[in-house]
């Protein structure tokens, strides 16, 4: 008999989903953090410090991290 080496995935369906989430919460996080510039050089804009930018974006990015670390720490064989 030979041993055929076994083509497995590293995680689980379920582990694959909860990452993709993950990833998807961190782009929306990064989406958020954009934009706010202004058009001309020598104008400044306060609209890069509002709320969105400074606390919203940034949380949303560290929630998408540990989402993201949860997707790869889960064990679905373990219940």
């Amino acid at each position: 008999m030979e041993n055929k080496p076994q083509n497995e995935f590293l995680f689980e369906k379920v582990n694959y989903k909860i990452l993709l989430i993950g990833l998807a919460v961190i782009t929306l996080g990064f989406i958020l953090m954009s934009g706010g510039g202004s058009e001309d050089p020598a104008v400044f804009s306060e609209d890069i410090f509002n709320f969105r930018r400074i606390r919203l974006a940034p949380t949303t990015v560290l929630i998408g991290f540990g989402i993201t670390i949860y997707a790869i720490l889960k064990n679905p064989k373990k219940n």
